[in-house]
């Protein structure tokens, strides 16, 4: 059972006033509002078109602090909107860790709308991989939980989640599992992921077109199939169907890449699905996941 980790410090709406008139004092007599609580950082709207992102637990600061180091130059191209600091924060004296303004993202979080309408944002996505998914440089982060690295360093917990699940597709699973840490590994240079491109980190227009990307904590490099696992983390058939067309028609992608990225997909989702009890919605996601990666 996952329950959300508790924050170790109480960041209010008055606390984040006295952050900003310190440090952005431009920004200070905006309206502020709790926006909501994810893993790691706590969010509150500032006025109508911006968010405040500070890490709710000490773990995030090390987060936060790549995030802006590298997101500004990694997203300046970029035609999706994403959650890149548009200003930088501190540690201040009330408040010890590094914190961003960003740009507030209208729209719907994809976790919350049906799998089957989410295929308008399909051919966007794919984009959004192929303009960031470039070379990354020798001192890029490593993710610390594998992210972007041999599927093979995950097999033993892997495999322990899908037992946990205990069903009719637990043995489907594990051969899709085997197959995908069998695959040929990644030979090129390491590139640039986002590392976390599950439903609930990417954002909706109501007509179901791609807002935005969020929530870059597990910005890391490696492996280009730990992003690709999209394709199952987020679409239905359809949908994934335009996704992968998307992107082999704008660069080669090989079977092995695919197969590690399905592989990818069995990792996030058995996570979702075996240890989101306190999280209905995720934990359904997770079981959603497992099904689609089934159908192909």
């Amino acid at each position: 059972m996952a329950i959300m980790p508790r924050a170790e410090i109480d960041i209010t709406p008055s606390l984040v006033v006295s952050l900003l008139a310190d440090q952005h004092p431009d920004l200070a007599d905006r309206p502020v509002r709790f926006a909501g609580n994810g893993w790691d950082n706590a969010l509150f709207r500032l006025g109508a078109d911006l968010v405040v992102r500070l890490p709710r637990r000490e773990v995030g600061d090390a987060l936060m602090v790549e995030e802006q180091r590298w997101l500004p130059e990694l997203t300046a191209h970029l035609a999706v909107p994403t959650s890149a600091a548009l200003r930088l924060g501190r540690p201040g004296q009330a408040y010890p860790w590094h914190w961003s303004v960003c740009r507030w993202i209208d729209g719907s979080s994809a976790i919350t709308v049906p799998r089957a309408d989410r295929g308008p944002a399909a051919v966007a996505l794919a984009r959004f991989l192929l303009q960031f998914q470039r070379p990354a440089p020798p001192d890029a982060p490593v993710s610390p939980v594998g992210r972007g690295g041999p599927l093979a360093a995950r097999n033993d917990v892997v495999r322990a989640r899908l037992a946990s699940l205990a069903g009719a597709l637990t043995g489907p699973l594990l051969d899709v599992w085997d197959q995908a840490v069998a695959a040929p590994a990644w030979s090129g240079a390491p590139l640039w992921l986002h590392g976390d491109l599950h439903p609930a980190n990417t954002v909706l227009a109501p007509d179901g077109a791609l807002a935005g990307v969020v929530d870059f904590g597990d910005l890391c490099s490696g492996d280009p199939a730990t992003d690709l696992a999209a394709a199952w983390l987020v679409f239905g058939a359809d949908g994934r169907r335009v996704f992968q067309d998307t992107l082999g028609a704008a660069r080669p992608i090989d079977g092995a890449t695919w197969q590690r990225a399905r592989g990818w997909a069995v990792s996030m989702g058995s996570a979702m699905a075996a240890s989101s009890d306190d999280d209905p919605e995720f934990r359904a996601a997770g079981c959603e996941v497992l099904w689609s990666v089934l159908e192909d």
